[in-house]
């Protein structure tokens, strides 16, 4: 059974951190996120979620993609450019939901994907967390 440090290794990603939840954050650098995946199912790594930031200042936006691997909770910081991502759901089922509320409230773009209707607001537009900063 591999852990975190042999992980990160496999990864060759040098940067580790902990914060004080106990989360092992892992720079991802030049980790392709469509890569990462499958080494990341094949360690026996469960899909936990995807939280979505808007950085300030008009600075786009920050994924975070938790991993649980043996009880120890992994974080992979991703920005998007623009406000595309590629879609890991062919990857991993368990993003499905996910993917898809932050599409909606954030107007993130999840690529290679085909999305359902609107599930928060049925024939509405994407974007709905979004708000237009005073002029």
């Amino acid at each position: 059974m591999i852990n975190s440090e042999e992980l990160a290794a496999e990864l060759k990603v040098n940067d580790v951190s902990t914060d004080v939840s106990g989360v092992k954050w892992l720079s991802t650098g030049s980790l392709n996120l469509r890569e990462l995946v499958p080494v990341l199912n094949r360690t026996g790594a469960r899909f936990v979620t995807i939280t979505a930031t808007e950085l300030p200042m008009n600075q786009g936006f920050c994924l975070e993609y938790l991993w649980d691997l043996n009880g120890q909770l992994l974080g992979f910081p991703f920005y998007p450019a623009g406000n595309t991502m590629p879609s890991i759901y062919d990857l991993c089922e368990a993003a499905d939901w996910i993917e898809r509320e932050i599409h909606e409230e954030y107007s993130i773009d999840f690529t290679g994907r085909v999305y359902e209707p609107l599930l928060l607001r049925d024939n509405d537009h994407t974007g709905v967390n979004l708000h237009e900063v005073a002029k």
